[in-house]
């Protein structure tokens, strides 16, 4: 079983990378601060060893950017057994951080009162769900806890990157367009699909820009949870000249119903690739989140949000 701070004991944990010596050795990471606040992963939809997977392996590839950040994961369906709420681990983040004080200030040493937040929560969505959303601010104002909500993690070019990748995984587009060999099943339309309403088919349609561009191919974005959307987009592509097309979910995963994906390709006819899941630019733009938000120096390489 996990805890709500990360991994279970026994699972694998990304670790930080040795420092290379020599002139042209990478930049040290740099690390969490002292006492700075946790880092909350919200995670919605139905919890389930899966969904619990996907987050601690996107919460390890946060701490493998940021050494000594303090990390804790919290469902919007949790039960307080083995998925812990997102308004108790709140209250339990806000709760140990006063116990460390007490505890610091009853030994005589000189401390600050905390200040400023306990934690800071990332929703672990690709793009905006206002109904999902509603229900992470209320679990934090239930809470009670000093804690700050940043926003979605996309648009972002490196979640085009991911949804390339995952229709090349999935043989439906080339892995990059700089090789000369073709795939015989490389879609030449493509239908990102999201949930969460017109604002999120328009943030899809920000990041199907990007993919378009990389893909050299027609991008739509689509929802999953509107009927006959998908439907509609696949007629639309086909209207104008695409011939195979593909669905592409602009989606991390958890926050995708059961069974909905498949219906959806069946209505548009075509195949479909997997959702993002714990791709490492999902766990890099948490920590991007996290560190905007506390005006920490984004790490070398990562591109800002």
């Amino acid at each position: 079983m996990s805890s709500s701070t990360g991994p279970a004991p026994g699972l694998p944990v990304r670790m930080p990378r040795p420092r290379q010596s020599g002139r042209h050795r990478r930049p040290e990471p740099v690390a969490a601060p002292e006492g700075a606040p946790a880092l909350v992963l919200a995670v919605p939809g139905a919890p389930s060893p899966t969904t619990r997977s996907l987050a601690e392996e996107v919460i390890s590839i946060a701490r493998s950017e940021l050494p000594g950040l303090d990390v804790a994961i919290g469902y919007l369906d949790g039960d307080d057994a083995d998925y812990p709420t997102l308004q108790n681990v709140l209250a339990h983040t806000a709760a140990r951080r006063t116990e460390r004080y007490e505890i610091a200030k009853a030994a005589g040493r000189e401390v600050a009162e905390p200040e400023g937040p306990a934690a800071v929560v990332v929703p672990l969505l690709a793009g905006p769900d206002n109904a999902l959303m509603r229900r992470v601010r209320q679990a934090v104002m239930d809470s009670r806890a000093a804690a700050e909500l940043t926003d979605v993690l996309g648009p972002h070019p490196l979640l085009a990157e991911a949804v390339h990748v995952r229709l090349s995984e999935a043989g439906l587009a080339r892995a990059d367009r700089a090789r000369l060999f073709t795939v015989a099943t490389a879609a030449d339309g493509i239908i990102l699909a999201t949930v969460g309403g017109e604002e999120a088919v328009q943030a899809a349609g920000i990041t199907g820009m990007l993919l378009a561009a990389r893909l050299a191919v027609p991008v739509m974005a689509a929802a999953l949870d509107e009927e006959g959307s998908v439907a509609a987009i696949a007629e639309q592509l086909r209207g104008s000249g695409s011939v195979q097309l593909a669905l592409a979910p602009y989606l991390v995963g958890p926050e995708l119903p059961e069974g909905l994906l498949d219906a959806a390709a069946k209505d548009a006819g075509c195949p479909a690739a997997e959702a993002l899941g714990a791709y490492p630019a999902i766990g890099k733009l948490v920590l991007s989140q996290y560190t905007t938000a506390l005006g920490i120096a984004p790490q070398p390489g990562t591109p800002p949000h």
